[in-house]
């Protein structure tokens, strides 16, 4: 029974990747890289740049990029806060003040 699951897992998923185009993406992918006349040094370069993925991209520093980006946002937004409420305060004392 467990060899019927599987199977009919693998067909499930099979139909699914035909569904989504997936398989003939694919197809034309390896078939542009058959047809290369030099073989690229890289075959996953290759297939990420038929694909469109951008390379050449360090992911660790875009990683660090977006954690500071997020502490100066954190930052700002307190500021903002604090600026809000000392806006209020200020806002408050007027009123005292006409009334």
């Amino acid at each position: 029974m467990s060899y019927e699951t599987a199977d009919s897992q693998k067909e499930e998923f099979r139909k699914y990747l035909e569904k989504n185009g997936i398989i003939s993406q694919l197809t034309r992918v390896l078939v542009g890289l058959y047809e290369e006349p030099e073989r690229p040094a890289n075959a996953i370069d290759y297939i990420k740049k038929y694909l469109g993925a951008p390379t050449g991209v360090d992911v660790e520093e875009l990683r660090a990029d977006n954690d500071e980006l997020r502490r100066q946002n954190a930052e700002l937004e307190a500021k903002v806060a604090s600026l809000t409420q000392q806006l209020k305060e200020l806002q408050t004392e007027q009123e005292e003040q006409e009334g």
